[in-house]
């Protein structure tokens, strides 16, 4: 299981409730630290700065998303180099067209993927550039959101494969999961398989296992949690005008304190 982090503190916290993963949310990266879309208009540097802050927190290997590789080939390459050279676990790259559009985003009448040979390209360029043999990239696949078909998603998830992809992402929208199970029927298994079950939450983590399903993302929940306490207790102070209405649904000070180590800090230093 991974959990979807945005900041250091998510991250930190991961590590706290069972969690095998932390997962650089590209979606929450975006909302809560710039407070912008989730299109691309967040830069390499800029993502990989998050993805840092996150990682100096946790001992739990940090997968990042890192959108569509942030450009063309080259933007691929360097996108792998700089992430293995920060420490961080892994990466995953989709076949959405730069910019890319948030796969959970049902505004969109259409969608245009990159060419199926091109990504495969660009796959196996960033793989050839990586340094260190456990560095790993996972290809997300975005045909069943397009609505290309099965056939396509087959096909791209091959081809990724054989261009060393460590692991294929398979999305869709199909709350039913029938999309992913005619997948799972034609699939060849030759790498594990990844996905992000917030269109499809039904399904536990051990039913999709059972599917043949090796890593389940909780991706954007914290940042949700997040957003909706903040709503609460705005709520609150507005209304009651009165510091003390909050308290019985906000953390204390003294855990916030412990949990970024104050005690230890201060412990040291004197």
């Amino acid at each position: 299981m991974a959990i979807g982090a945005h900041d250091a503190m998510s991250a930190r916290l991961a590590g706290g409730y069972g969690f095998d993963v932390v997962w650089v949310s590209g979606f929450g990266v975006s909302a809560m630290t710039y407070g912008i879309p989730d299109l691309n208009l967040v830069t390499m540097t800029e993502a990989l700065d998050a993805a840092r802050r996150m990682d100096a927190v946790t001992e739990l290997p940090v997968l990042a998303d890192c959108d569509n590789g942030f450009g063309g080939l080259n933007n691929v390459v360097r996108t792998v180099l700089e992430y293995e050279r920060a420490g961080i676990a892994g990466i995953c790259i989709e076949d959405n067209l730069f910019p890319k559009r948030n796969s959970l985003y049902r505004g969109q009448s259409k969608r245009e993927l990159i060419p199926p040979g091109e990504q495969a390209r660009r796959i196996a360029a960033g793989k050839a550039a990586q340094r260190t043999e456990n560095f790993t990239i996972i290809a997300r696949v975005e045909a069943l959101i397009a609505g290309y078909g099965v056939d396509d998603a087959i096909d791209r998830s091959e081809q990724y494969a054989e261009a060393g992809a460590d692991a294929i992402l398979i999305h869709s929208r199909d709350k039913t999961l029938s999309e992913i199970e005619s997948f799972l029927e034609r699939w060849s298994g030759v790498v594990p398989l990844v996905v992000v079950p917030t269109l499809f939450p039904d399904f536990t983590v051990e039913q999709l296992g059972e599917m043949g399903i090796s890593l389940v993302i909780f991706a954007n929940h914290p940042m949700r949690a997040s957003v909706q306490a903040m709503e609460e207790v705005m709520g609150i102070l507005r209304d009651k005008r009165n510091a003390a209405a909050a308290d019985e649904v906000i953390a204390p000070v003294d855990h916030i304190f412990s949990l970024v180590g104050t005690k230890e800090a201060i412990a040291a230093e004197e």
